[in-house]
C-alpha cells in the first residue's frame, strides 16, 4: 500500500517535534500563563500544538514523496534540505522556549526560515506538490519570527 511509505517519514517528522516540545514543555507553559509578554495577534496557547502537528505531518508527506522519486542530484539536494531544516527546527524551541533565549532563538528562526524556502524550492524541482506542501510551514515559520521578535522586543 502508499501509505505505507508515507508514514516512516511523518513520524520522524512528529517524532522530531514531540520530543522537542517534550525538552522545552516547562518554557512553554511560562509562556502560555503568561510569564512572558507576548505581542499582539499572539493565538492561545492550545493553537500551537495543533498547528505544529499538521504541519510536521505535511512536512513529512512532503518528503515522503521526494524520496520516492528517482535517485539523483536534485532528489539529494533537495532530502539534504529536508534533514537540515528539520534539526533547525528542532533546536528553535529549546532556544525559545526551555532557556529563554529570545534573540538568539529570532536569529535561529530566521535561518530555519531560509532553509525551508531552499527545501521547498529543492522540493518543487523534484516533485511540486512537495512543494506546495511546504507553504504552510513557510508562512507559519513567517508568523513565529513576528512572535519570536515581539516577544524579544518586549522583554528587552
Amino acid at each position: 500500500m502508499t501509505w505505507k511509505r508515507y508514514v516512516p517519514w511523518v513520524l520522524l517528522c512528529e517524532g522530531v517535534g514531540a520530543l522537542s516540545g517534550w525538552l522545552s514543555r516547562e518554557g512553554f507553559r511560562a509562556y502560555g500563563t503568561g510569564a512572558v509578554p507576548k505581542p499582539p495577534l499572539s493565538p492561545p496557547g492550545w493553537v500551537f500544538p495543533v498547528v505544529w502537528a499538521v504541519l510536521f505531518a505535511l512536512m513529512g508527506t512532503g518528503a515522503a514523496q521526494v524520496s520516492r522519486t528517482a535517485k539523483g542530484p536534485q532528489r539529494d539536494r533537495a532530502m539534504l534540505f529536508f534533514l537540515l531544516q528539520l534539526a533547525a527546527n528542532f533546536c528553535w524551541p529549546l532556544l525559545f522556549f526551555r532557556l529563554r533565549w529570545s534573540g538568539a532563538a529570532l536569529i535561529w528562526l530566521a535561518v530555519l526560515w531560509g532553509l525551508i524556502l531552499v527545501m521547498t524550492l529543492a522540493f518543487r524541482r523534484v516533485c511540486r506538490t512537495a512543494a506546495a506542501l511546504q507553504i504552510p510551514y513557510l508562512l507559519w515559520t513567517a508568523f513565529a519570527l513576528y512572535l519570536n521578535w515581539g516577544v524579544w522586543r518586549m522583554s528587552r
